[in-house]
C-alpha cells in the first residue's frame, strides 16, 4: 500500500532540532573536517570581539577527553535580558539559530560569521557545553546538554572587576560524528592563520592529552606582511621588502601583501572578514586588474617594454609571487553552494583603487624592485609562447587535433570515465606486471621511467617539454593550467603506485607536487589515489598471507604460530611481485588498499608550505620539516 502523504507528513523541526537532524547543511559534514569547524565557529565569535577592538587574546584547549575550552578577553557576551525572547542575550546566542549581534549593523561593524549560526550550531552538535561570562566582578555560568539548558543563566562566583570576557567549553557528540578525536596541526594551521590576519591579536593553542601538555603561541605584529614571509618560507625573495598596502575607500578595508620570488608558482591567498575565499570573487578580480595594469604601464612609461612588445598578462607578473588580500566589509555577500566566493561588487574597486594608488607609488619609490620583478616577467612571457607552442603537442586526441594517446600508456576499453582507473606506475618492469595483470575493460596502465620533472623548479616550457609529463596530461586529457576542464577527465581513478620505500615515497610526491601546482582540482574533487603496496609476504604450508604493515605481520604471526615453516619475504619493490601477486595485492578493486588524497581548503596555504619545504632549493627548511615531522613516518627503509 502506497504511504500517505499529506499535511501531517511535512516535518516541523523546532530551533536546534533541524541542526541535528542536517547537521551537514551548518557545518559542512559530520567528518573531522566538521569536527573541527565547531572549534573555529567559537574562535571566530572571539575573533569578531578583536576586530572590533575589545580582545587581545584567545586561548584554545583541547582536554584529555577531546573537550575543548575557548577564552576570550572581549566585552563578554551580554547577560542582560534579550526583549524580543524574554531570556538573557548569552542564552538567545546559544539556544536560538540566526540569532548575535551581527545582524542589525549596531554590534559589529564587520564580523566573519557567515551566517550568524555559529554558537547555536555548536551547541546543538555538543553532547554537553557550558559558558561563562566574566562581567563586573561577577562569572555568569550556563549549561546545556545537547542544545538545552538545564539551569537558568545563575551567578556562579566573583572575579576581579577588570576582568571581561567569554569562556566556552564543549564536548562534541560522538552520536553526530564519525571521529571526535581533534588533530592538533589542523588547529595549529587554522589558528596561525587567523592571527597572521588579525593583526596583534594573541592565539594560544595548548592540547592537554599527551605526557606533557603541547603549546603553541601565535601573534603577529606585522600582520599580513607576516603571513606573506611565512608562506615564502623554504623560498628566496626576489628582493627583501614585502609590499604592503593598505586604505579605505567604499566603507570597504583593504590590506595587500605581495612578495615575489625565485619559483615559477603563484601563491595568492583572499580572504573577506578573516573567512578564507578559496574560489576567489571581486576582491581578487580587482587584485588582478590593478597589478597587470600598474605594471604594464609603469614598464611602458620606465621603457622596460619596447613599443613592438606585447603587454606582460595578468600569468607573467604573477609568476613567482605570493600575496595576501584581506578585506574587511560590513555585508558580506557569498556566492555559490559553498560561499567561498565573494560578490560584492564594491570589493573589485576598492580593492583597485587602493592597490593602483600605492602600488604606483612604491614602485617609482623602488625602481630597483620594479626591474627585478619586470624583468622575471618578461622571462615568463617568453617562456609562455614557448609553453604554448609545446602544448599544442599535448592536447588529448579529438575532432580538432590529431594527437594519439602516449605510446606507453595500455588504455582500458570502456569508454565512461566514472568506471574507468588509471595507475600511474614506477618502472618499465613493474609496468609490464602491471598491464598483465590488470582487468583490461577498466584498468590503464601508464609506466613512467624514474623520477619526473620536480615541477617546484622548473618553468612551463620545460613542463611541457618533459615526456613523462606530457604522457600524462595527454593520457589525463583535461589539460593543465588555464586549459583545465575537468569534464574531459578520462580516469576517474587516478591511481599513483610505487615502491614501498625512499625513493618510491619520493616518486609519490614529485607526482603530487605536478598535480597540486597544475591540476589542483583533482585532488579537490577526490580523483586522486595512493595505491598501498604489501611490505611482507608470509608462507606457511603452500598457504600464503600479506602484510602491509609490521604491526599486522606481527598480528598474522601471532595468529599462525611463529616457527621454522614460515617464511617471510619484505618486499623491495613492485618489480619484485608476478602478475597474479600484484593483481590480488594491490589491484583487485575487491582487495586491495586504496587511500585517496584530500586537500582541505582552509589549510590551503599551509599545503602549500608544505610543497614547497619539500620540493624546493632550501636545504634548512626542509631539515627542520623532516626533523619536526620524524616520528610520524612508518616503514621507511633507510
Amino acid at each position: 500500500m502506497a504511504e500517505m502523504y499529506g499535511a501531517d507528513q511535512i516535518q516541523i523541526l523546532e530551533g536546534l532540532e533541524a541542526v541535528r537532524k542536517r547537521p551537514g547543511m551548518y557545518i559542512g559534514s559530520t567528518s573531522s573536517r566538521g569536527l573541527h569547524h565547531l572549534v573555529y565557529e567559537i574562535v571566530d565569535n572571539s575573533v569578531d570581539e578583536a576586530l572590533a577592538g575589545y580582545c587581545s587574546q584567545i586561548t584554545v584547549t583541547v582536554h584529555e577527553d577531546n573537550s575543548v575550552t575557548v577564552v576570550d578577553n572581549g566585552r563578554g557576551i551580554p547577560v542582560g535580558i534579550n526583549a524580543k525572547a524574554g531570556k538573557p542575550a548569552v542564552e538567545v546566542v546559544f539556544t536560538m539559530l540566526h540569532a548575535g549581534g551581527k545582524f542589525g549593523g549596531g554590534g559589529y561593524k564587520v564580523s566573519g560569521g557567515l551566517h550568524g549560526v555559529g554558537a547555536s550550531v555548536v551547541n546543538a552538535l555538543s553532547e554537553w557545553l557550558e559558558v561563562e561570562v566574566f562581567n563586573q566582578g561577577k562569572i555568569y555560568k550556563q549549561r546545556y546538554e545537547r542544545g538545552y539548558a538545564i539551569y537558568k543563566l545563575e551567578i556562579a562566583g566573583s572575579c576581579d572587576p577588570k576582568l571581561t570576557g567569554t569562556k566556552v567549553t564543549f564536548l562534541p557528540d560522538k552520536d553526530i560524528f564519525e571521529e571526535t578525536v581533534y588533530d592538533y596541526d589542523t588547529l595549529k594551521e587554522r589558528l596561525r592563520e587567523t592571527a597572521f590576519l588579525t593583526k596583534n591579536l594573541r592565539i594560544i593553542l595548548e592540547d592537554e592529552r599527551g605526557e606533557t601538555v603541547r603549546r603553541s603561541i601565535f601573534h603577529y605584529e606585522g600582520g599580513i606582511k607576516e603571513f606573506v614571509s611565512y608562506l615564502n618560507t623554504g623560498k628566496t625573495p626576489l628582493y627583501p621588502d614585502i609590499i604592503y598596502c593598505e586604505g579605505e575607500k567604499d566603507d570597504v578595508l583593504v590590506e595587500v601583501a605581495i612578495q615575489h620570488n625565485d619559483s615559477f608558482s603563484e601563491s595568492t591567498y583572499s580572504f573577506v572578514n578573516n573567512i578564507t575565499t578559496p574560489e576567489g570573487g571581486t576582491h581578487l578580480t580587482g587584485f588582478r586588474n590593478a597589478l597587470t595594469k600598474t605594471f604594464n604601464d609603469y614598464a611602458r612609461k620606465n621603457k622596460l617594454l619596447k613599443d613592438s612588445e606585447p603587454n606582460l598578462s595578468g600569468e607573467d607578473i604573477r609568476e613567482g609571487m605570493t600575496a595576501v588580500i584581506s578585506i574587511k566589509i560590513g555585508e558580506p555577500q557569498f556566492e555559490g553552494q559553498t560561499k567561498q566566493k565573494l560578490g560584492n561588487s564594491e570589493a573589485k574597486g576598492a580593492v583597485e583603487n587602493v592597490l593602483s594608488t600605492q602600488l604606483e607609488l612604491f614602485l617609482e619609490q623602488h625602481p630597483q624592485v620594479a626591474k627585478l620583478i619586470l624583468e622575471k616577467s618578461i622571462l615568463a612571457q617568453r617562456a609562455r609562447e614557448a609553453a604554448r607552442k609545446a602544448r599544442d603537442l599535448t592536447r588529448r586526441k579529438s575532432a580538432l587535433d590529431g594527437l594519439a594517446l602516449p605510446g606507453k600508456l595500455a588504455d582500458c576499453t570502456d569508454k565512461n570515465p566514472e568506471n574507468c582507473e588509471i595507475y600511474i606506475v614506477e618502472g618499465d618492469s613493474a609496468g609490464g606486471s602491471a598491464k598483465t595483470a590488470r582487468s583490461r575493460a577498466t584498468q590503464a596502465i601508464l609506466p613512467l621511467r624514474g623520477k619526473i620533472l620536480n615541477v617546484e623548479k622548473a618553468r612551463l616550457d620545460r613542463i611541457y617539454g618533459n615526456a613523462e609529463i606530457k604522457a600524462m596530461i595527454t593520457a589525463f586529457g583535461t589539460g593543465i593550467h588555464e586549459d583545465f576542464d575537468i569534464t574531459k577527465l578520462r580516469y576517474h581513478k587516478i591511481i599513483i603506485m610505487t615502491d614501498a620505500d625512499v625513493d618510491g615515497a619520493h616518486i609519490a610526491t614529485l607526482l603530487l607536487t605536478f598535480l597540486y601546482r597544475f591540476m589542483p582540482e583533482l585532488i579537490k574533487q577526490g580523483y586522486v589515489y595512493l595505491a598501498t603496496p604489501p611490505l611482507y609476504k608470509l608462507e606457511r604450508n603452500k598457504k600464503v598471507w600479506y602484510a602491509y604493515s609490521d604491526d599486522q605481520l606481527a598480528s598474522i604471526l601471532n595468529e599462525v604460530g611463529r616457527d621454522q615453516n614460515n617464511k617471510i619475504q619484505r618486499y623491495k619493490g613492485l618489480g619484485e611481485m608476478d602478475a597474479e601477486q600484484l593483481w590480488e595485492t594491490t589491484m583487485d578493486p575487491e582487495k586491495r588498499i586504496l587511500k585517496r588524497v584530500t586537500m582541505d581548503e582552509a589549510q590551503a596555504s599551509a599545503i602549500d608550505v608544505t610543497f614547497t619545504t619539500l620540493m624546493g632549493d632550501q636545504v634548512e627548511p626542509r631539515r627542520e620539516f623532516i626533523e619536526a615531522n620524524a616520528e610520524r613516518v612508518r616503514n621507511l627503509d633507510v
